[in-house]
């Protein structure tokens, strides 16, 4: 019961990996709130959770209802007075190749995956700066990491996501509010069709819950991506090479082309620990290039 008197959020909860997170969380003694957009489907996972003695609510409402947010939002504070956990879960998808894309649909899977974590994430964290706690987890997904045909859209709005979490990990820092993202391959609805049956066999949603509590526990890390699925865990970075110096001028691009292998050189490269560190080690490369220049004068 390690979560006991917590309580969490879990949007697009009333299946697939919504669900499988909702009861994980159940189980290890937080009250959840179930949420989605389908009332039927996320009552039933309620009541799962209750039958196993937990305590659950369901909330029905897209993500991208700022209304229909800030309406659970208060609700839970009513009911429960206190608001620890907020799982950004919900997600669509519309793939096609970025040339036969509609931009109604590149707008439409943003507006979910980005603008619904952030709505939802907005809503809670004045709460948790006042209660100096909070835990968030933003779903990414290697398709925005690394990119994956046909998902422009998609990989646009989970890599945005990370963005978000790296900043919003600084921010709420100081206030005991940790931030990080989960990157989960499962077996759900928006898998349907893409792998095979003995692939969805082996993607259960229950292999990637078994890394949320990691994120969201007391001692949880914070500007972490935690990549999950068939029971296999991984830690992904977003690092910066050493780089070159190479300075203005009329050669400047050609010398930039001529050294590109230098440049990406990934040995001795690092994770920052927040964005400004590329301009502080551009400029400390450049004031040492001076004063070499003027040493060797």
């Amino acid at each position: 019961m390690e979560l006991k008197d917590r309580t969490a959020i879990v949007t697009g909860a009333a299946g697939g990996l919504g669900r499988s997170h909702a009861l994980m969380l159940a189980g290890l003694g937080a009250r959840v709130v179930v949420n989605d957009m389908n009332g039927d489907n996320a009552d039933r996972v309620v009541d799962e959770i209750r039958a196993a003695g937990g305590e659950a609510m369901a909330c029905v409402s897209s993500v991208t209802d700022e209304a229909g947010i800030a309406a659970m939002v208060e609700r839970v504070m009513t009911e429960w007075g206190r608001i620890d956990i907020l799982i950004n879960n919900a997600g669509i998808l519309r793939d096609k190749t970025f040339a036969k894309m509609d931009l109604a649909d590149f707008r439409l899977v943003l507006d979910v995956h980005l603008m619904g974590a952030v709505i939802c994430t907005k809503a809670v964290w004045e709460i948790m700066r006042e209660q100096r706690y909070g835990r968030v987890v933003m779903t990414t997904s290697s398709s925005g990491l690394y990119g994956n045909f046909g998902q422009a859209n998609y990989g646009a709005a989970k890599m945005a996501l990370v963005g978000l979490m790296q900043t919003l990990a600084l921010e709420g820092e100081k206030y005991g509010i940790r931030v990080n993202c989960l990157a989960p391959t499962a077996a759900t609805q928006m898998t349907h069709g893409l792998l095979s049956p003995e692939a969805l066999e082996r993607l259960s949603p229950d292999y990637v819950s078994g890394g949320l509590l990691a994120l969201v526990n007391e001692t949880a890390p914070t500007r972490a991506i935690l990549c999950a699925g068939a029971g296999h865990f991984a830690h992904a970075h977003v690092t910066l090479t050493e780089g070159v110096y190479i300075g203005g001028g009329a050669g400047a691009p050609q010398e930039v082309i001529g050294k590109w292998d230098s440049i990406a050189d990934r040995t001795g490269e690092i994770v920052p620990r927040y964005g400004f560190l590329q301009y502080e080690r551009e400029l400390q490369s450049a004031e040492r290039t001076l004063l070499t220049t003027i040493d060797d004068n």
